[in-house]
């Protein structure tokens, strides 16, 4: 179903990814544990759906739940904790929250500095967003 979901993201089909999205994120926090790395990811594919239909609220939210788990879970540094982070951010900045957008974006742009490298294109993309 997941993969599915993602096939209708390709595809542009918005209205029918978030349908699957929405049954595989409750299957997998009924089965596995809310703060298992299959659920977060399910629940940033469902963000991304939400931000590609311009739901930047709905986005957000997931966003900052996601974040939340994965900074206790695999740690603030970890690239998945990092994505989420300039996810969330992005969230912000299509909302016009400049502040917080840029603050995250800040914060994500340092540790993918430190950890990856200047040259690194994780941490040129980021570069990219702050220009």
């Amino acid at each position: 179903m997941a993969n599915l979901g993602s096939t209708y993201c390709n595809q542009g089909k918005w209205a029918d990814a978030k349908k699957l999205q929405i049954q595989v994120l409750e299957m997998r926090t009924g089965i596995l544990d809310q703060e298992h790395s299959s659920t977060l990811t399910s629940m940033e594919n469902l963000a991304s759906t939400y931000r590609n239909q311009g739901k930047w609220a709905d986005a957000e939210k997931l966003d900052i739940q996601v974040l939340e788990m994965r900074t206790r879970i695999p740690g603030q540094e970890h690239p998945d904790t990092l994505t989420c982070m300039a996810n969330l951010a992005m969230s912000y900045m299509n909302q016009e929250k400049w502040t917080d957008a840029k603050e995250l974006y800040i914060q994500v742009l340092d540790m993918r500095t430190r950890i990856l490298g200047k040259e690194h294109p994780d941490t040129l993309a980021i570069s990219e967003m702050l220009a």
